[in-house]
């Protein structure tokens, strides 16, 4: 069961030879995404916090593609993105091994959780969804920019989330102020745009062409992202959410398509820091938009 209401990636673009990391992928659309650009003829670096349910995960996808002809790779990291550290070692580990890096999807991400902090003592979802994305990509850049991919894609998976979303740069990480759940959900899913239109314009002012940043909404999605939910809400939110979900969410399938079109599209090769909702550019928030905002793409934490 699916959304009736769900655009599909046409390309029929191959990667064979492009290698691509993708970000908290042993499930939900990040398992798509993958399952997708394996089918492509990619090798496709699957980057997790868990190695055994990335295992399961290529398992899986190894036995649905069976018959499947012109295959790329699969191969799982360890990746924390809630540890800096981690972040680092994964990062450290693929400049070693890789000669290039076509795509990067960053696509790992919390939602709505309580007052929790990463280990370096983060607000968690901040931490999650950008910080450690953040970091992750500015570390993979020297590989990204060897791409001969034309463009190399850098896609963060956003959310229409971030329209509810403001940066407060006095408490970004809820030391001080009430936690809202929701707040920081749209905070963080913010910080993806501000990234990604700030990353482009840094490297258009350094005359770099062949490397191009996407953010996009993927949609409600049938999937274990809002597991979250029942901890943070009373009843009287969480059921109507779940019920909306059940009858109007789209299936992982319907889910990656945007994320899928980002990275592989042909039309998306002449675009750049653009917010995409159904495989289509969209527009993003006013506070998106706002050059003060661009203190969230500083220096590497």
């Amino acid at each position: 069961m699916g959304s009736i209401c769900s655009a599909t990636c046409r390309s029929t673009a191959r990667l064979d030879g492009k290698t691509a990391v993708i970000t908290g992928c042993n499930t939900g659309i990040g398992k798509e995404c993958t399952k997708d650009f394996y089918i492509r003829g990619a090798k496709v670096i699957m980057a997790c916090r868990s190695l055994d349910k990335a295992s399961e995960a290529i398992d899986d996808i190894k036995v649905q593609c069976k018959d499947v002809p012109n295959l790329g790779s699969l191969q799982a990291v360890k990746l924390d993105l809630t540890s800096l550290k981690s972040v680092r070692e994964c990062a450290d580990s693929l400049l070693k091994s890789e000669e290039k890096i076509d795509i990067l999807l960053n696509n790992a991400g919390i939602m709505a959780c309580p007052l929790y902090r990463t280990e370096d003592g983060f607000e968690m979802q901040f931490g999650t969804n950008h910080l450690g994305h953040f970091l992750f990509t500015m570390l993979l850049m020297p590989k990204i920019l060897a791409s001969d991919y034309n463009p190399a894609r850098i896609v963060n998976v956003s959310s229409t989330a971030h329209t509810s979303g403001e940066m407060d740069f006095n408490d970004l990480n809820y030391n001080t102020k009430n936690y809202s759940a929701v707040g920081a959900y749209g905070q963080s899913k913010l910080a993806n745009i501000l990234f990604t239109t700030e990353l482009a314009r840094r490297l258009e002012a350094a005359d770099i062409k062949n490397v191009h940043t996407y953010t996009l909404h993927p949609g409600v999605i049938h999937s274990d992202l809002g597991r979250h939910l029942s901890d943070s809400f009373n009843v009287f939110i969480t059921v109507p959410f779940k019920l909306y979900a059940k009858v109007f969410a789209k299936s992982v399938v319907q889910g990656a398509q945007t994320s899928i079109h980002c990275c592989v599209a042909e039309e998306a090769a002449n675009e750049t820091a653009k917010y995409y909702k159904e495989c289509a550019p969209a527009r993003y928030s006013t506070n998106a938009g706002k050059p003060k905002m661009r203190n969230v793409c500083g220096r590497n934490p």
